[in-house]
């Protein structure tokens, strides 16, 4: 166990968690939503610090981060354990497993040392903290940031943007990028898909860009609970409210976990979402989880020619030179080198 960071002792060993914005009153004892930081006579705990279930080499293309080092590896970990309990989990073995399991912890042991190691062996250029929520482990994955920055190695958390302020400022230094859900534009949808808020969410996209960390966002549209168009545009909108240089990636829901009810989303609803993002003025939006054909790829904002080529996993630059476009001169918001 590790005692864990972001947390205030109240009057009978009672503590309140600052971790995320559940902000958790736990007693002796007991755990917080998230299943993996508990209570004992007073003092908060860590109960997954280094104890990994998932450790993969993946495209960061994967994560979806398109403007981070395209073509590049990234060194994915994760524990158990979510803050959020999205009915539509496509992780939720190892999201939910401490819910789903009585409360067990499982996970081989790592050192941050092992991990940047092991990213170092592979060939990565970056660490992603992602496959579950990384703010609930966040202890182990900031100690692996603050070492793998000391090594050039780039961090990137792929999150549901649920942590506090307090969190997000003490992690911009050495976080690179950040890919954040966010999963529709009104708090019913948070409230009963994923037990959770939207605000604070939203809150967290500016923050970070405000940082200097790049923001790539993913919105999983699902048939019939936020895919019409007055939702897709008002996502849009807010995006663009924060700055047109942030990726919107729209992708295919397919039914998964508890979420059985609504069907695969069409192709075609992805092909207009991709539309009204770029009508609202982004300059960058992308479909995922489909085969259309340059719904992938980057284009230049000054003079559309095309930068990146994508299919799959995989990334040919072509048109891309020192962050800037090769034909026109116009630089490309991402971390290119």
């Amino acid at each position: 166990m590790h005692e864990a960071l972001f947390y205030q002792v109240l009057d009978g060993k009672t503590v309140v968690c600052g971790l995320c914005h559940h902000r958790c009153r736990i007693q002796p004892g007991k755990r917080g939503r998230c299943g993996v930081r508990e209570n004992q006579d007073g003092r908060l705990y860590t109960l997954v610090y280094g104890r990994l279930v998932a450790e993969h080499v993946d495209p960061i293309e994967k994560k979806p981060m398109f403007h981070l080092l395209p073509g590049s590896r990234s060194y994915s970990i994760a524990t158990v354990g979510c803050n959020f309990q999205c009915q539509h989990c496509q992780n939720y073995e190892i999201s939910q497993y401490p819910l789903l399991h009585h409360g067990q912890i499982k996970g081989v042991g790592r050192s941050p040392a092992a991990v940047v190691e092991q990213a170092e062996q592979t060939g990565c250029a970056s660490i992603s903290y992602t496959y579950v929520e990384p703010t609930i482990f966040y202890e182990f994955a900031y100690d692996c940031c603050v070492l793998a920055k000391k090594r050039g190695i780039r961090n990137v958390f792929v999150s549901n943007g649920f942590m506090t302020p307090e969190v997000a400022r003490h992690l911009a230094p050495v976080l690179d990028g950040i890919n954040i859900d966010l999963k529709a534009f009104h708090a019913e949808f948070y409230q009963k898909i994923c037990k959770a808020r939207l605000e604070p969410v939203l809150e967290n996209i500016r923050l970070f860009h405000e940082l200097g960390v790049l923001v790539e966002v993913t919105t999983l549209v699902i048939p019939g609970h936020n895919d019409s168009e007055a939702e897709l545009r008002s996502i849009a909108r807010f995006l663009r409210s924060v700055s047109v240089d942030i990726p919107w990636h729209v992708s295919g829901f397919y039914p998964t976990y508890k979420l059985l009810d609504r069907p695969p989303t069409p192709e075609a609803t992805l092909i207009r979402a991709r539309e009204i993002g770029l009508e609202e003025g982004l300059r960058f939006v992308y479909t995922g989880n489909v085969t259309t054909p340059g719904g992938e790829d980057t284009h230049c904002p000054g003079c559309n020619a095309l930068l990146i080529r994508r299919q799959g996993f995989s990334s040919q630059v072509l048109g891309l030179e020192n962050g800037r476009c090769r034909h026109c001169g116009v630089p490309v918001a991402g971390l290119w080198q």
